[in-house]
């Protein structure tokens, strides 16, 4: 028997600079466990590390919902696992947590931070699934309705930061916006079929853009001339487009057009309102009586939605009290998360 060569050693990749600026340099970042100490560091200086997500108001969430031990906690949007730490640690022993997200990426990683906890196996039960089918879910698995059941609908950062996954303008990467990149069309595709008209009403409806018919004339012009297929060249699409803009306000207002550009490209692709709209319709089904019921939203489709749900769930008796307002994050979590800052949070109480 013959010895085997030694591995060669492969040293990292090394990135220009002081810093690593791309996402797939931030080696310290993305290796949480090894590198505590960076991402303490990144973490206090107000900053999401990359690869990672921080959950939003887990303190007044949990006080919404108030879970006790051996309670059925839902949790509809897995995302890094935050919420649902929180949710869990609240219900044992003796309860357990069904943990749905459709991404087939960071799913697996979430669940596997979870278990290396040492919960029990039979406390957590982890299904790759869009919210809207819950109540399927539900009953396939044999699973009562929820004793608290929390949706966070924003994205998580690990989809935001990786360019991979085409969500930001600020990182040139495939304009692809697609929750589960092996289902559906990209971004891209869905630009390539739409008309200006069509393209109006999904800025308007989707992003309450001002100026949707003149924005969606240029990119659609822009589109014929060369397919806008990246994420910056959607960006440059829209700041062209805008480029008549001055004032002091001007760089903050090309800024928020350009997340409306973009979310509403998102939107349509992933059919988010089509699914928002099944999962309220269904959620009194899901919940049990007293069961409590809390949402996360972040702009304000997915909020007059959850507004009117609920209000239509109290004057029909499904719900026996519901948020009087919006709760919003802290100003110190605001100050130390900022994407923190566009959250609503909006609960219910099942008859």
């Amino acid at each position: 028997m013959t010895d085997q060569a030694p591995k060669p050693h492969v040293r990292r990749t090394r990135y220009a600079g002081t810093h690593p600026r791309a996402f797939h340099e931030k080696y310290k970042e993305l290796n949480p466990d090894r590198y505590a100490d960076d991402v303490a560091k990144v973490v206090a200086a107000g900053k999401t590390p990359a690869g990672m997500h921080r959950p939003i108001m887990v303190r007044e969430i949990l006080e919404r919902l108030a879970p006790l031990p051996g309670n059925f906690a839902v949790d509809c949007t897995l995302g890094y696992g935050g919420h649902s730490k929180a949710l869990l640690d609240a219900v044992l022993p003796g309860g357990r947590l069904l943990a749905l997200d459709v991404d087939p990426l960071e799913l697996p990683k979430s669940e596997a931070r979870l278990r290396a906890r040492g919960i029990p196996d039979d406390a957590l039960v982890v299904r790759r699934s869009n919210f809207a089918g819950l109540v399927r879910l539900l009953a396939e698995d044999g699973l009562p309705p929820a004793d608290v059941l929390l949706a966070d609908l924003g994205l998580s950062s690990m989809q935001l930061d990786d360019p991979a996954r085409g969500f930001s303008y600020k990182r040139p990467g495939p304009l692809d916006l697609r929750m589960n990149p092996q289902r559906g069309q990209p971004a891209s595709a869905l630009l390539a079929s739409l008309t200006a008209p069509r393209l109006t009403r999904l800025l308007d409806l989707h992003a309450d853009q001002p100026d949707a018919e003149a924005l969606a004339h240029h990119l659609m012009a822009t589109q014929a001339e060369s397919p806008i297929l990246t994420t910056t060249a959607l960006a440059d699409a829209v700041r062209e487009a805008l480029s008549t803009r001055r004032g002091r306000d001007a760089d903050e207002e090309l800024d928020l057009s350009m997340r409306r550009v973009f979310q509403a490209l998102r939107i349509e692709v992933n059919d988010e309102f089509g699914a928002l709209d099944t999962f309220l319709r269904n959620l009194p089904d899901c919940v049990a009586a007293g069961g409590r019921v809390a949402i996360l939203t972040f702009h304000s489709g997915e909020d007059r939605r959850v507004k009117q749900a609920f209000k239509t769930g109290l004057d029909t008796g499904v719900y026996s009290t519901i948020a009087g307002d919006v709760e919003r994050a802290s100003p110190d979590e605001r100050q130390s998360n900022p994407r923190s800052s566009a959250a609503k949070l909006r609960w219910a109480i099942r008859t």
